[in-house]
């Protein structure tokens, strides 16, 4: 422990050296009409307005500076997009405190002295484009040239662009690498987004084809926009904490074949616009598409952890919509208020391949995916190598919902085909219908009509888990990717990874927490440990540290700081500057509490706190990694 203390307060030392956080001024308007051709930068003291639809050029960066605002109105030729090209890259990291926020300057009108922690909600959409990353991964599609077998020719249009000649190279995506590199999105809020570009072509808030694995999704929410929220056509391209609110469409739409993982993911359903349904007023929280042709392949085969799916009790479509030959595992997850189907087999094909739905041309029929191994791969037309080819899921069968609670989604058919598919039987260790609402909180304004259908607006939600969410029977693998937590759906019960850099956050849809969680965990033993800061942060007053799910006894390195430096260790944030550093033991149920004044603090003072667990179980003694922070009102 003597080496673990050097560690952290050499750590610590380093930090206090570094800058303080630059959110910028945002003093000059920067009208961007001309594609990037070359590395640029967009920086934190200019406000961007994008009045076409940019492209990021092959062999070109954008890397965008933590704090800047893209704020677009809409021109002659309409409104502004930013579109990533296969073979360039997009490095947009901002951090909880200095978010990056593409938006409209509609919105960008309502924020209190250009503060992005303000800000009023708009029933809005259209009001710009999007943000479209285009990559090499591998994907299904059946337009002309392309094989029913996976091949790195297979190429396929983005929706919503539009090419400047037939087979234009830069509005198409699709590849032969899945472990392709198209950047970082990390603390990226998109709000007001969407463009129609004709009937079924729309922009999505963010759309990904063919997006390889190496590229960094984490801390992005999409607030409002015509189409879906999120929409990936192939790639294996993993997610984790993204939010989505109050989508015209899907909220999270899967296609084309995605081989990937997703973690932490909050759907609220509701509506952007007053306009038809999947063009205004929101349609399935997750529709997941396996291939088109259906028995083409790569074909979808995902897991996601720790979901919670908030939909719309009236007219509300399906919690999880199935449809083209998918597999899709789905636990430790929320669904609730839903007001159609928790499982809606949609046995769609795409009309233009010819063949439809599951067990077409000898593949795995619908009944049979809830009872395959994982790992039986379909032999129609295969890859070489299927098992370093589908590689996300690892255990179970090919589709399943486990260790999940569903609460509210009595309404006649909701579970018709879920209990068809022994969703509910003991051994998946899901919670049907409890007495107590899963969430801590939630609040629904008055129903309104919007396209012709009944919507009942959420206007405030704390989704921390309560009751049977608090704990789950499994957790996700400890595979360098996934969190281990032992609880079910999106938020642990203490803190917020929404909390004050996002739209909800300002918006005032999530409560206005003071303590922010990193999603810094790696997983032990036992799973992920949880560190839980209560108390205000005025000055020399008393905030309460405490931990959970800890191993029995273990002992901790609590640093607090007010300043904090990234470093990759453990796959957390090392702080503070040496402030307070504490060592102290967890008791015989993995767990402490230790209450510290907290000096020094003025306003807009940002609070730092990591906790290091040494789980003696691992060879590396250290299994866990835990970061909060806190910004003072």
């Amino acid at each position: 422990m003597n080496h673990l203390s050097k560690l952290i307060l050499g750590a610590a030392a380093l930090a206090a050296t570094a800058p303080a956080q630059n959110c910028g001024t945002r003093a000059n308007v920067v009208p961007v009409n001309a594609d990037i051709t070359v590395s640029t930068t967009w920086t934190n003291n200019n406000r961007y307005d994008l009045q076409r639809q940019i492209f990021v050029r092959p062999g070109a960066t954008l890397t965008i500076q933590a704090g800047t605002v893209v704020a677009s109105t809409p021109t002659a030729n309409g409104a502004g997009s930013l579109a990533v090209t296969r073979g360039a890259r997009i490095v947009a990291q901002g951090t909880d405190t200095c978010p990056i926020i593409f938006t409209s300057t509609a919105d960008y009108a309502t924020w209190t002295g250009g503060n992005s922690r303000t800000g009023q909600w708009r029933e809005a959409a259209n009001e710009w484009g999007n943000i479209t990353i285009m990559g090499r991964g591998y994907i299904s599609s059946c337009l002309a040239g392309n094989t029913a077998a996976p091949s790195a020719s297979n190429r396929a249009a983005m929706e919503g662009l539009v090419a400047a000649f037939p087979n234009d190279p830069d509005v198409e995506y699709g590849g032969g690498s899945d472990d392709d590199d198209s950047g970082s999105l990390t603390y990226v809020s998109i709000r007001y987004g969407g463009r129609v570009v004709g009937l079924g072509n729309e922009l999505n808030g963010l759309s990904l084809g063919g997006i390889g694995r190496e590229t960094d999704i984490n801390h992005v929410e999409i607030m409002n926009n015509v189409d879906d929220g999120i929409e990936v056509w192939g790639g294996t391209v993993n997610m984790k904490h993204v939010a989505v609110w109050n989508i015209g469409d899907d909220s999270i739409d899967i296609d084309q074949g995605w081989r990937g993982k997703i973690q932490f993911a909050l759907v609220v359903q509701g509506y952007s616009i007053d306009a038809p349904n999947g063009s205004g007023v929101g349609d399935n929280s997750f529709e997941t598409d396996g291939a088109e042709g259906s028995d083409y392949q790569p074909v979808t085969s995902g897991v996601i952890y720790n979901a919670t799916v908030i939909g719309q009790p009236v007219d509300g479509d399906h919690a999880t919509a199935w449809r083209d030959n998918c597999r899709m595992q789905y636990r430790n997850c929320i669904f609730m208020d839903t007001g159609k189907r928790l499982v809606g087999f949609d046995n769609n094909g795409d009309h233009t391949c010819g063949v439809r739905g599951y067990g077409v041309n000898g593949t795995t029929s619908w009944a049979a995916t809830w009872t395959t191994p994982y790992n039986s791969f379909s032999t129609v037309n295969a890859p070489a190598n299927p098992a370093d080819f589908y590689r996300a899921q690892t255990s179970g069968n090919l589709n399943e919902i486990v260790d999940s609670v569903c609460y509210n989604n009595a309404f006649g058919t909701a579970y018709t085909e879920a209990n068809a598919r022994s969703v509910f039987a003991a051994a998946n260790n899901n919670v049907l219908e409890p007495a107590a609402m899963p969430i801590t909180a939630l609040t629904r304004g008055p129903q309104v009509v919007r396209g012709g259908l009944a919507m009942v607006p959420v206007t405030f939600v704390d989704p921390r888990p309560t009751a049977t969410a608090l704990t789950s029977v499994g957790a996700a693998p400890r595979d360098g990717f996934f969190c281990q937590a032992r609880y079910r759906g999106a938020f642990n019960p203490c803190n917020s990874w929404l909390s004050g850099w996002s739209a909800s956050a300002a918006y005032g849809f999530i409560p206005s927490e003071v303590w922010n969680d990193l999603g810094k965990c790696t997983g032990g033993a036992n799973g992920c440990a949880i560190l839980c800061g209560a108390g205000n942060l005025a000055n020399g007053s008393t905030t309460t540290f405490s931990l959970r799910n800890a191993p029995a006894n273990a002992t901790t390195v609590l640093a607090i700081g007010f300043t904090r430096i990234n470093l990759p260790f453990l796959g957390g944030t090392i702080c503070p500057s040496p402030d307070l550093t504490v060592q102290l033991n967890a008791d015989a149920t993995g767990a402490w509490s230790l209450p510290i004044t907290t000096p020094f603090l003025t306003s807009g003072t940002v609070l730092t706190t990591q906790a290091l667990v040494v789980d003696v179980s691992l060879p590396s003694l250290l299994g866990f990694s835990n970061a909060l922070t806190a910004l003072k009102p």
